[in-house]
């Protein structure tokens, strides 16, 4: 299947479960990615926060356990800069708020922004991803524009609550790669 018919047919499927259904398989993704992943020589680690509407992967669980388990870490998550139309990424941890933007997104409400260069790990949304690393988002790039411009050696970490298809068959290469994906069942590395 193409990216577009990918893209339409996984949203259905996430905004077809359940809130206790999303949770438990956000909660093994979570449980999953620290089983896997060492994270001893990480610094920075960038995650998305869950658009609610779209039924994400609620990394709420991940925030959390970094916070108290890696406090060496520093945290940060996406803001789009409408000028630029790049992702930029703002420090974030337990004591600063997020206001939600006109897109429904939380984001913090300082400029307390991070180079990507300095980031080693990236958790990455999707709606879904095929066996070789490549993945379908929303559709507008800002990921891949934005992990384009992060070093060669930081992990690029997807999140699925669905396991991989076969093949994305339009995936080209102006896609970024992942570099691993976690489900609820498996960590897959590329």
């Amino acid at each position: 299947m193409t990216k577009s018919e990918l893209r339409k047919s996984f949203l259905a499927r996430r905004l077809s479960l359940t809130n206790a259904e999303r949770e438990i398989a956000s909660a093994q993704i979570a449980a999953g990615f620290f089983s896997a992943f060492d994270l001893a020589k990480v610094g920075v680690l960038h995650c998305f926060v869950p658009i609610q509407r779209f039924a994400e992967v609620d990394t709420r669980p991940i925030f959390q356990r970094l916070w108290v388990e890696f406090p060496h870490i520093q945290t940060v998550v996406p803001r789009v800069n409408h000028e630029t139309e790049e992702l930029e990424s703002l420090r974030y941890g337990a004591d600063v708020p997020l206001a939600e933007n006109k897109w429904q997104i939380g984001e913090p409400l300082h400029d307390e922004r991070v180079e990507p260069t300095e980031i080693d790990v990236v958790l990455v949304p999707l709606l879904c991803f095929d066996l070789k690393g490549h993945r379908v988002g929303y559709g507008r790039g800002y990921y891949d524009r934005f992990l384009r411009s992060c070093r060669t050696d930081c992990a690029k970490i997807g999140l699925s609550i669905f396991p991989p298809v076969e093949t994305i068959e339009d995936a080209h290469d102006g896609d970024i790669r992942l570099s691993a994906c976690v489900t609820p069942e498996q960590f897959y590395e590329f």
